[in-house]
């Protein structure tokens, strides 16, 4: 095969999973101050199956063809002029360019040195490619926005999922009292995480199950049972509710002024120098990393119906060599 090319994850129009097929395309070329990055791995998150749908982020994108994947751990190939933090050679990972495409689901990508970061060196690329967005969504929300500080009541909501297991994670190591929600098959690893309680969605209401909460990061969304919404019940009087899946609508806004607390919308964003941060975390032990399952490039279709299904402990991730 020519070295000009690579294989890549492409769609030519929006649709269900089969509309993911492994094509040839031109490889990126760096421009100066970016980096290519041959990958090793890429992650799986819900915006790529949003997207890929017609949703999430296919209006930045625009039309198909294009290729989804934000998650991105490999070793760099070449750095392009001016780039000094990175070399060839160097193992990274990063979450490059969100919301523009990064295209992750490829043998190749390129994007601002910047916006990656040395790989944790405890885990191998699988689970690094599990971190950036998820990870770095954790990281924003409850460390940037909420300043989360020992003490104060944190609610997750869809705890045992990508987001979910960091934050819960990210929220213990500052010191707060962590209360998650997830089935109840999940408390038990969610308690290993640090998680100080757990409620079964399944079978309790959370606002039944608690309250006098400092900070609430929803995963969920109204979209699914009002969880926004219902969020609002628990705070304590100034608390802040992040709601990650769908941001703040006016109606949100004003249930929450009448409620004396707080909602702010919120999107993660590239941060290079926060993935130097959690990757220290992560080598010190104090974050665990979880996939599910890896599955090969040609797989991604498969890969995304399991996402789409639910129910996900973890990541799920695609992986482009083997070793």
């Amino acid at each position: 095969m020519s070295a000009d090319t690579m294989r890549a994850v492409v769609q030519d129009g929006f649709g269900g999973p089969e509309v993911l097929r492994v094509q040839r395309v031109p490889r990126p070329v760096p421009l100066p101050t970016e980096v290519l990055v041959r990958v090793h791995a890429a992650g799986i998150n819900p915006v790529d199956w949003k997207t890929r749908e017609g949703h999430g982020m296919a209006h930045v994108l625009g039309e198909p063809p294009f290729t989804v994947g934000w998650d991105v751990s490999g070793v760099v190939e070449e750095a392009g002029f001016g780039v000094t933090t990175l070399k060839a050679g160097d193992e990274v990972y990063g979450m490059p360019w969100f919301p523009r495409a990064a295209s992750a689901y490829a043998e190749y990508v390129t994007a601002p040195a910047r916006q990656f970061a040395r790989k944790p060196a405890s885990i191998d690329h699988v689970h690094a490619a599990a971190v950036p967005l998820a990870a770095l969504t954790a990281w924003q929300a409850v460390v940037d926005t909420a300043h989360v500080r020992a003490g104060q009541r944190v609610l997750v909501t869809a705890a045992a999922g990508g987001v979910g297991h960091f934050a819960v994670q990210f929220a213990r190591h500052l010191g707060a009292h962590v209360i998650a929600t997830a089935s109840a098959a999940r408390h038990p690893w969610l308690k290993e995480l640090g998680a100080d309680e757990t409620i079964d969605y399944t079978a309790t209401r959370f606002e039944d199950a608690t309250a006098d909460v400092d900070v609430v990061i929803d995963l969920v969304g109204d979209a699914h049972d009002g969880t926004s919404t219902r969020s609002l019940k628990v705070l304590r009087p100034g608390g802040l509710l992040i709601p990650v899946p769908a941001g703040v609508s006016e109606e949100l806004a004003r249930a929450a002024g009448a409620a004396g607390v707080r909602a702010t919308p919120f999107l993660v964003e590239p941060d290079g120098a926060a993935l130097t941060e959690i990757a220290g975390l992560i080598d010190a032990g104090h974050v665990t990393v979880e996939v599910e399952t890896a599955y090969p490039l040609e797989r991604a279709g498969e890969a995304h119906a399991r996402g789409e299904a639910g129910r996900t402990r973890g990541k799920l991730v695609l992986t482009t060599v083997t070793g």
